[in-house]
């Protein structure tokens, strides 16, 4: 009889445990669960296809400019092909600032517009410059809904929509980039091997 009760005493405790164990396993899943969703920063992230693979793209040409900024020699950064084009130095920070306006004035992307003065800039400051560029003008595409892309802005060339600027963003520092692999030959310098999609 003892042994009867002792056996119903433990199945009975068992079955305690189980179900104690599973309760508690529920609820740190549920509390993780909870965690995640509450702590994780709120943003709008673009789900549109092509800016995210305008992004991959963005990612790459950021890094062939600074591959190219990179392989000018410092004392070089001055040189400019003819009188009235820019220097190495003035097309990276056009480059730069094109960006920078672009994103923040249309693209909904923090940061600022521009540098007081670049002038003084030596070349790991230019790099760097154009480097948080790229950041961000990336950031712009990956903070626009597919709303916001197809809205349309006044812009001086005419109105456009935000996905057009963000594609004119592409444009206009390939059209530099490209001007900078002049600039490396001209100095006999082999510009590093085209990094695309």
């Amino acid at each position: 009889m003892r042994v009867i009760i002792l056996s119903k005493f433990n199945l009975f405790f068992n079955l305690y445990k189980t179900i104690v164990l599973q309760k508690l396993i529920w609820k740190i899943i549920i509390l993780c669960i909870g965690c995640i969703v509450f702590l994780t920063p709120a943003r709008a992230q673009s789900t549109d296809s092509t800016t995210i693979q305008l992004s991959r793209k963005w990612m790459n040409a950021k890094a062939y400019a600074l591959k190219m900024a990179d392989l000018m020699p410092a004392e070089n950064y001055s040189f400019r092909p003819a009188h009235e084009v820019m220097s190495f130095k003035e097309q990276l920070l056009h480059i730069a600032d094109n960006m920078k306006w672009l994103s923040s004035a249309f693209l909904f992307s923090p940061g600022k517009k521009q540098v007081a003065d670049t002038a003084k800039m030596d070349k790991a400051a230019v790099m760097k410059y154009v480097s948080d560029a790229y950041d961000q003008g990336l950031s712009a595409h990956l903070l626009l809904s597919q709303r916001q892309l197809d809205e349309v802005v006044p812009f001086f060339a005419g109105p456009m929509t935000r996905r057009q600027i963000l594609i004119l963003m592409h444009d206009h520092q390939t059209h530099h980039v490209g001007q900078l692999i002049v600039y490396l030959r001209l100095k006999g310098i082999k510009p590093p091997a085209y990094v695309g999609w």
